[in-house]
This record gives C-alpha cells, structure tokens and sequence, in this order.
C-alpha cells in the first residue's frame, strides 16, 4: 500500500479503537486490504505523489463553523499560493464545495454550502456525536459537521479522487477525529452505533431504495437520526418516477419518488417521526460550471426553451431532505 495511504487508515483504526466503532475493526482492515489489492484507480499513486508536494502552512484561522475556511492569503508567499493553486488544480473537477484556502477560492460545481444552510436548521444537535457521511463525495459537508461540534465524523465514498480531495483539505487543517473511507454502503456490516447518518444525493443512483434505506438504518443505533436528501417528484405516496435511460443526462438514475412515497419507505423499513426539513428546486447558481469543473453542468441538462423539464422532458431536478429516526 502507499506508505501516505497507509497512515491515513492507520490513524482511522487508532480511532476507532477507543470508539463506540470499536467492533468495526473486526471488518475494516480487510476490506481495505482489498480495496488496496484491487480496486485502487490506477492514477492513484500519482495523486499521492502530488499530495506529498503540497507545503505545510500554519493557518491564522480555521473557520468549519460558517464555511470550510483555512487560513488566509497573507499566511503564506506568493510563491507557495501559487504552488498550492497549481496543485490543487491537478485535482479537477472539483464538485462538491467551495473551499477557501489560504486565499484561494476553490469555486466547486455545487454550492453545497447552501444545501447546508437548508438543512442544518432542521436536525439535532450534532455535539458530541458520532456522525456517517454515506456518499460524502470530496467530504465539504464532513467538515461543517465538525464545525457543528461532531466528536467524530467517518465519510464513505467509493470514489477515489473525492479520497485524494478530501485529504488535500485535510493536509491543511489536520483534524484527528474526521475519517474518509473508500467504501460503499454496500460493504458496510451493520454497526448500528452511529448517532447521526447523511445520505446526501445517493438513493436515487441506488438499484434497490429499500435495501439502501436498510442499509442506512443498520447503520444507525437506535434513536438514532438519519437525514436523506434525494431527488424528488410531485405526487402521492403511491407516485414514483422512474426515467428512461438518462434523467438530466445521468445514466445511473433509478427511481425519483414524491416526498409522500419516500415517507412511506422509510417508514415501512423501521424509521418513525420522518418530517419534511427542506424541499428546493436546484437553479443555476447552485450548480453551475466553473474554473474549478469545467465540464458540462445543469444548464446543459436542461430544456433551453424550457428550464422546467430536463432535456429528456422530465420534471427538473427537486431535491427534498427529510429526517427520521431509527426506532
């Protein structure tokens, strides 16, 4: 294994160790062992190299609280800006954000920090819990829920360049208690100890809804809180859209339900108290192209005469975010 690669998940089992996660261990460390074995991208160790070029800095501020700030631009030289700026570049496209670090903006695809805003209101105190981020892409809403008070946050995302993202953030705060993980929620055993579980944008890439909700909540302790957020369509609980071979040119879009449907699945597969916290029809300010995502974005997916459909002639995406609790 990469010797960098190595000390990450080293640190991630020391973790554990002493954690409510503590019986994980008796899982995790072979299932990484095969991920290295055999599932690694085959740029991963480039990545690793350019991670290990990245200077070390000492930031005036860390700001997780009100965005994922590190630092300013007068922490460091011009010359090491630049150095960070061309690095980071070398990790496009960069999706899920923004980050500010050392006075560069790294301008994401998604404002996910509104998608935050939305939410956070609407969820329980996550002082002193224990949180799981499934899908967590590069890891930016892992971060505002440190900066919410989390005492320990795990991210699972198969992706391997939201992995090496992730850790080019993490190279510049250096939180002990925030673990990303190359895994999907498929190779997750139930833990059912974790306080707190998001799923942020996956049900609707899932074959099976319900073994993915089952899955979420065999994550969960009892009590314990999830926050889903999914895309949605208007109807009763018996309406379920399932799109064609692209949905807003998305191959892997399965089944887009009504928030009464989706309420009714998390229901029938174990949660109570499931509320509505946030519905939004995603604009072209929230997702766009950038310097830093340079490819096609939601404007390209949509009905230029008619940015109320996708360009298949599907309702545009709404994205809804309901919370329930794990009986």
């Amino acid at each position: 294994m990469n010797k960098l690669a190595e000390t990450w998940f080293k640190d991630c089992y020391q973790s554990l160790l002493t954690s409510p996660l503590a019986h994980w261990l008796e899982t995790l460390p072979a299932q990484i062992r095969e991920w290295d074995q055999h599932g690694r991208h085959g740029e991963f160790d480039k990545w690793c190299r350019l991670l290990g070029k990245l200077p070390d800095t000492t930031p005036s501020e860390i700001d997780l609280k009100t965005s994922v700030t590190i630092g300013n631009g007068a922490d460091i030289s011009d010359y090491t800006q630049a150095q960070i700026q061309g690095l980071m570049k070398q990790f496009m496209p960069w999706r899920k954000g923004p980050y500010y670090l050392h006075g560069i903006h790294i301008d994401t695809e998604w404002r996910s920090d509104w998608k935050w805003d939305r939410v956070v209101p609407h969820i329980s105190d996550l002082t002193d819990r224990t949180v799981l981020d499934v899908g967590c892409g590069s890891g930016y809403h892992m971060w505002r829920m440190l900066g919410e008070g989390a005492s320990r946050v795990i991210g699972i995302d198969p992706t391997q360049l939201f992995f090496i993202q992730f850790q080019a953030i993490a190279h510049f705060i250096r939180a002990p208690h925030i673990h990303f993980l190359p895994l999907g929620i498929e190779q997750m055993q139930p833990l059912n100890a974790f306080d707190t579980v998001f799923s942020m944008g996956v049900l609707y890439h899932r074959k099976d809804p319900i073994a993915f909700l089952t899955q979420l909540k065999q994550q969960l302790r009892k009590g314990g809180e999830l926050i889903l957020e999914t895309l949605v369509v208007e109807g009763d609980e018996t309406t379920v859209l399932m799109a064609g071979e692209r949905y807003a040119q998305m191959r892997n879009v399965w089944f887009l339900p009504s928030v009464p449907a989706l309420t009714l699945w998390l229901e029938r597969v174990g949660f109570t108290d499931v509320r509505l916290a946030d519905v939004n029809v995603t604009s072209l300010e929230e997702q766009r192209a950038t310097d830093w995502m340079t490819s096609q974005s939601l404007k390209d997916f949509l009905d230029p005469e008619d940015i109320s459909k996708t360009i298949e002639g599907f309702p545009a995406p709404k994205r809804a975010v309901l919370v329930a609790t794990r009986k």
